[in-house]
């Protein structure tokens, strides 16, 4: 991207994640970014196009991280629970909330290119689980899967309430996790 897309891209990021994709036009997008409108419409065609590449970097910052805690987890028991990990460090800057479910909730028509960017990174997120169960020996990863994601995503919709639930909801995803492992598999799975 040149510097006046990445500018663009980034007002446009912060200005959906704080006021709502609809309640944001291209002409606030231009002038937080100091670009006229002809530029930022040469840059990405239209505001549908804009809103998928800035879910699309947010999806990238997002799975980096989580891969991240996946990769420092200390048992594979404890990398099927890492996404709640990397959310407990996600959310000191992002307290609005889950801007893939605020994006799923504004933009409902499946074809619209970013709520394809958005249901991609929900499916990604519970097929990860369903791999990091299968690998770490857990019985019915699918079931499994399914549980963890649901938990994740409650814990990400509470986000914007004066309530404190991740904590409580990591807690539950690994005795979820020590429940579905394997009698070989069971080890005491670390707490933070």
């Amino acid at each position: 991207m040149t510097s006046a897309a990445r500018r663009i891209a980034a007002a446009a990021e912060e200005l959906f994640y704080e006021r709502g994709i609809t309640a944001v036009g291209v002409d606030l997008i231009a002038e937080r970014s100091g670009v006229t409108k002809r530029t930022l419409y040469n840059r990405f065609g239209s505001k549908d196009e804009l809103v998928a590449v800035c879910l699309a970097q947010r999806d990238r910052r997002w799975r980096a991280l989580v891969d991240a805690a996946v990769e420092a987890a200390d048992t594979p028991a404890d990398a099927v629970t890492a996404p709640f990990e990397a959310l407990r460090t996600w959310s000191r800057s992002n307290a609005r909330g889950c801007a893939f479910l605020n994006a799923l909730a504004e933009l409902p028509d499946p074809a619209h290119p970013a709520h394809r960017v958005a249901a991609d990174q929900k499916l990604w997120l519970r097929d990860l689980f369903a791999r990091l169960a299968a690998e770490a020996g857990c019985a019915g990863p699918a079931t499994l899967a399914t549980q963890l994601f649901v938990l994740h995503e409650g814990a990400l919709a509470a986000r914007p309430l004066p309530l404190d639930t991740l904590a409580t909801t990591t807690a539950l995803a690994r005795t979820l996790v020590a429940g579905a492992l394997q009698p070989a598999e069971r080890a005491p799975l670390a707490r933070s």
